[in-house]
C-alpha cells in the first residue's frame, strides 16, 4: 500500500455495475466481499478495489478522510 494508491480510492469512481459512479472509497462493504469471493477484476481497479476491502473489512476506511479534502 503506498499514499498513491490510497489517493486514488478517493479520486476514482466504479467504472461499471451497480455502483458506476460512486468512488471506490465510498463503495459499500458488502460489494467489496463479493468480489473478494468472486475475484477482483485485472489490472489497477482490481488492486485498488482489493485495497479497499482490506481497508473496510479491518475497520481502516477512515484513513481516507483527511485524504478526501485534498
Amino acid at each position: 500500500m503506498n499514499s498513491e494508491s490510497l489517493q486514488l480510492l478517493v479520486n476514482r469512481v466504479m467504472p461499471y455495475g451497480k455502483y458506476k459512479g460512486r468512488l471506490l472509497a465510498d463503495l459499500p462493504g458488502q460489494y467489496l466481499n463479493w468480489f473478494a469471493r468472486k475475484g477482483f477484476p485485472p489490472g489497477e481497479l482490481g488492486a485498488l478495489l482489493a485495497l479497499m476491502h482490506e481497508l473496510d473489512h479491518n475497520g481502516l476506511s477512515s484513513l481516507l478522510d483527511r485524504l478526501r479534502t485534498r
